[in-house]
């Protein structure tokens, strides 16, 4: 079990014999056996003697998960400098094929305000996150503020959210709308934009429609 060879890492480690320890710690993989702690002992190992590159690409991803997507992307990228977010980030991504939408947040901090949008168009994440970002980047970034909001309202009417309510339809809408006026976008356009993000009138999103109703038609 690794909590009794983990001993023989660090003696092989003391002796001098990386390459053995990883070797050694490799082998204690199995089912019971905690994969992340192991990969991050290699992975240390692999950083002590300078092989960031090598550490990265056989480790980093296993090494570094954490409670939360964002937290797992800062320690990657924290430990990584020599790495461009970007990279990181389309690594994390391509480690957890239809969890796209979930890195949102991690885009969104790091900047990466195209790739946001293009992950959350993939797979949802939760259409509050969303909507938080629609109104704090309003002003700053108008055009992925847009996005965001229209991205939110569509996630909404396929059902995405815990106990979406009306008011979390409106406080999207006053987001988007506070977004496209910075953005220099027509209101009529915007409308326009909302009623083609929604689609047709159909039983799945009548409480979108319901819950616009008033605000579309004005």
């Amino acid at each position: 079990m690794w909590w009794n060879r983990r001993w023989g890492v660090k003696a092989l480690v003391s002796l001098g014999k990386k390459a053995e320890a990883i070797r050694y710690a490799e082998d204690s993989k199995d089912l019971n056996d905690p994969v992340t702690v192991i990969a991050r002992t290699c992975e240390e190992i692999l950083l002590s003697s300078g092989l960031s590159e090598e550490a990265y690409n056989r480790y980093a991803l296993a090494a570094n998960q954490s409670t939360t997507y964002l937290a797992t992307f800062r320690a990657i990228v924290k430990k990584y400098p020599h790495k461009s977010a970007s990279d990181i980030l389309r690594d994390l991504v391509a480690s957890q094929p239809g969890s796209e939408g979930k890195w949102f947040t991690a885009a969104k901090d790091a900047g990466l305000f195209d790739l946001a949008i293009e992950l959350v168009n993939k797979s949802p994440t939760d259409p509050r996150t969303l909507v938080r970002a629609a109104r704090d980047y309003a002003e700053q970034q108008p055009y992925f503020a847009v996005s965001a909001g229209l991205t939110a309202l569509y996630w909404m009417s396929h059902g995405y959210g815990y106990q979406i309510t009306v008011t979390d339809v409106l406080d999207a809408y006053k987001s988007l709308m506070l977004a496209a006026n910075h953005a220099g976008i027509a209101e009529a356009q915007i409308k326009t934009r909302i009623q083609e993000t929604l689609g047709a009138k159909t039983p799945g999103n009548t409480f979108m429609f319901s819950a616009l109703n008033y605000p579309l038609e004005r």
